[in-house]
């Protein structure tokens, strides 16, 4: 497998706890799993995401590696968090579970724009998704259009200066220290303004 298969994007933990052998996340299976969950056929789920039921095959047979923006129009299509489209399906709750992640061993997923680094990922049936992330875009026209999806959303900054846009306030500078708590559906997108990319801690709820 190569570094641009969608399966290297995460790693999820095997059933039998933590010290099973992690197994890789198969794209097209989940996306193909979201769908039927919806009762939806593929030219009902393409329609939604405003892709071609050919791309939307090859997604979900593992035939292609899908763009980002592939990967968002899904997200929308589904209304979902782009993030969950690469979250194992719930499983029986268990209570009083924990996970750690070291330093560095989140499973990382890159775009043009940002770059995540998901955290806690070997927990099922989470309420919300933790995540680092470097932020790569400099100015809004590096987006098409606006971010949004289900679910609220915080942000923490770590490292650097933001510009956090969205849909209804006037943009905000934050810097290290500063947070920003809002509802996930409001068109939002996020651009560093130092001179290094800004690092941020993002959690989002997956209601």
């Amino acid at each position: 497998m190569t570094s641009s298969d969608p399966r290297h994007l995460i790693r999820i933990a095997r059933t039998g706890g933590a010290e099973a052998a992690p197994a890789a996340l198969d794209l097209g299976a989940r996306v193909r799993e979201l769908r039927k969950a919806r009762n939806w056929t593929l030219e009902q789920a393409a329609r939604e995401a405003g892709l071609a039921r050919s791309t939307l095959s090859k997604i979900e047979n593992s035939q292609m590696s899908p763009t980002y923006d592939a990967l968002r129009k899904l997200a929308e299509g589904l209304q979902i968090p782009v993030p969950q489209l690469f979250t194992p399906p719930q499983r029986e709750q268990v209570m009083g579970r924990m996970t750690v992640t070291t330093s560095g061993e989140g499973a990382g997923h890159a775009t043009a724009t940002y770059e995540h680094e998901l955290l806690a990922e070997t927990l099922t049936q989470k309420a919300m998704l933790p995540y680092r992330c470097r932020v790569r875009a400099r100015a809004m026209e590096e987006f098409d259009g606006w971010v949004r999806h289900d679910g609220e959303e915080f942000l923490y900054v770590l490292t650097g200066i933001v510009r956090l846009y969205t849909e209804f306030y006037e943009p905000v500078e934050l810097r290290r220290g500063d947070s920003a708590y809002y509802d996930a559906a409001m068109g939002h997108n996020l651009v560093s303004v130092s001179e290094d990319d800004a690092t941020i801690l993002w959690v989002t709820s997956l209601k």
